[in-house]
């Protein structure tokens, strides 16, 4: 049972720290560093019962809990993918974990690849829509078993990312544009023909994350708000012969990272809050 689980990973998290988020942010790809200025408790996934632990480079796999930039917070330093072999269920528990413990509000950034008109390497999108081929096909976090005491059978997906959060990133950073993002199980790139279909649906971005967490945070009645970092350009000819490699990716990200900090002092603090 799902209320078990979360009972038995909240408890173990409370035997640490008693502190209750208001925000619970998931640090995507190399994105980790901003939990660095997270003021806290420190605790591995492997020690909170049924939490999957990252396999990847970039992700960390520890839970953050204390004050950040004055605000109460939860981070994941460091998420977890379905090409990891998890299930859409399994990603989206931690989230649920983050929820459980008080958070109203989620913060989640990722790393994609940009295809959006205008768009280059090293620029912060909001997300401000997805299309989820792995959904689609069956892989939504929310199949099998519904728990009412945690959410709703059947939940809304539009306007599933905050517009009023949005347009709160694009005051304080008005060159950070909107888009949506198209979510992919991965791990392999996307290969030229994807990348037009997905233009063809109005894709703006393409990545392995985030769908699910978004899901699963709606369920719980979280406030999203998503932003991706743009670490390359997504190849839509077979007559291009670039090919996106992870060392592409994560030399981007260095780029990413201070722009993001940056970002995150001046939205944390004044991000409205939610009464539970």
């Amino acid at each position: 049972m799902l209320n078990a689980k979360l009972s038995d990973a909240v408890a173990a998290i409370r035997a640490r720290t008693d502190m209750v988020p208001e925000i619970a942010l998931t640090l995507g790809s190399g994105l980790g560093p901003l939990a660095d200025h997270l003021d806290g408790t420190t605790i591995p996934y492997a020690d909170i019962p049924h939490f999957p632990v990252s396999t990847v480079q970039g992700h960390d796999g520890v839970l953050m809990v204390g004050t950040l930039f004055g605000r109460a917070c939860v981070a994941m330093r460091g998420r977890v993918h379905m090409y990891e072999g998890y299930s859409a269920q399994e990603v989206a528990f931690p989230m649920r974990v983050m929820a459980a413990l008080g958070a109203q509000t989620a913060i989640f950034t990722n790393a994609a690849g940009g295809m959006g008109e205008g768009m280059q390497v090293g620029d912060l999108v909001a997300i401000e829509d997805h299309l989820s081929l792995a959904v689609a096909s069956g892989h939504d976090p929310l199949r099998g078993p519904n728990d009412p005491g945690i959410g709703e059978r059947f939940v809304s997906m539009n306007r599933a990312y905050d517009p009023e959060l949005i347009d709160l990133v694009q005051s304080l950073s008005p060159d950070i544009a909107r888009g949506v993002y198209g979510h992919l199980v991965g791990p392999s790139f996307e290969p030229p023909a994807l990348i037009r279909l997905l233009k063809l649906a109005g894709v703006d971005l393409a990545g392995m994350s985030t769908v699910p967490e978004v899901i699963a945070a709606r369920h719980m009645g979280v406030r999203v708000l998503a932003l991706s970092a743009v670490t390359n350009i997504a190849v839509s000819s077979t007559a291009d012969s670039h090919v996106t490699n992870e060392a592409e990716v994560w030399e981007s990200i260095r780029i990413i990272e201070p722009k993001l900090l940056a970002l995150m002092q001046a939205l944390i603090p004044g991000l409205p809050a939610v009464e539970a």
